[in-house]
């Protein structure tokens, strides 16, 4: 059984987009957000997805569960890049770092590693954030605003051919399905006395406990596959070079809108980036706050 992610059907302005306007303006502000380190722009990008968000009308016990996976992925990284510097370097340039403050670490062979937080690093790290936030909330509505159906024929009129859409349709549903096969076998092997967590067991103990339920996911996982592969093959799918898609789609006035107001951000800001504007920014004042 295939499932998908969960789409409600909701008259909200986010859904009443035509589904390849909304797929052409995500890539435009992906292309974008990634050219620029300004937080300013950064916040920016930021304000305008959690507007899109909220009049999306998606409701929190609807996306708890990618939240409560991405947002700590996204505080690691972010606290990682704040205390290491990383990637900082060719964002300022030869312009020093003024140290809130540093614990120098020393390794074997006489190596020292200063791990601290600086101004730079903190405005670094809330960019950062910024960025990474702002391109989870866009993808987010792709596929909880989407409807399911539409997969298929929004990739292949985009200008795809028919085997990648299609392909790229059922690899939206690969998550959710193998996500929920999994908590069927969970729920089917508790019922025959099965515990994920054994007390007293070693980490390889552990590894080796979850085969009953990696082992029956994965053969599931690929006997679908196959299912799905004899089933276009009985359709003969791919035998003519163009076929025929049961929805319609048709651009309107608005769509056109958001296909051009996302066409010119990522054109601005790649104006912006050639000119040397969108580079890592330091709010002076923040540096007069710290007495620097």
């Amino acid at each position: 059984m295939i499932v998908t992610w969960s789409y409600k059907p909701r008259d909200t302005i986010i859904q009443r987009f035509d589904p390849r306007a909304r797929i052409i303006f995500l890539g435009c502000a992906i292309f974008a957000i990634i050219q620029i380190w300004d937080v300013r722009a950064m916040l920016a990008w930021l304000a305008l997805a959690v507007l899109a968000l909220r009049l999306s009308g998606i409701r929190w016990q609807e996306m708890k569960r990618f939240w409560f996976v991405v947002l700590p992925l996204i505080t690691l990284f972010t606290t990682v890049t704040a205390l290491t510097g990383r990637d900082l370097t060719q964002a300022i340039g030869s312009a020093g770092e003024h140290f809130l403050w540093t614990v120098p670490v020393g390794f074997p062979g006489g190596a020292v590693w200063h791990v601290g937080l600086s101004v730079e690093r903190l405005v670094f790290a809330a960019a950062q954030f910024a960025r990474m936030l702002s391109l989870a909330i866009l993808g987010l509505l792709v596929p909880f605003t989407i409807n399911p159906a539409l997969y298929g024929v929004a990739f292949r009129r985009l200008g795809l051919s028919d085997k990648f859409a299609y392909a790229t349709d059922l690899a939206f549903r690969l998550v959710p399905t193998v996500a929920n096969d999994f908590q069927t076998t969970l729920d089917a092997q508790k019922a025959r006395g099965y515990e994920l967590d054994r007390a007293g067991a070693n980490l390889f103990r552990q590894v080796r406990n979850l085969a009953p339920l990696v082992v029956p996911v994965t053969i599931g996982t690929i006997l679908g596959g196959e299912e799905i592969i004899d089933a276009m093959d009985l359709r003969a799918f791919g035998a003519t070079p163009r076929r025929t898609w049961v929805m319609a789609l048709e651009y309107d006035r608005r769509d056109l809108l958001l296909i051009a107001g996302g066409v010119l951000a990522l054109l601005a800001t790649t104006i912006a980036n050639i000119l040397g504007y969108g580079e890592f920014w330091l709010p002076p004042a923040l540096l007069r706050l710290l007495a620097f």
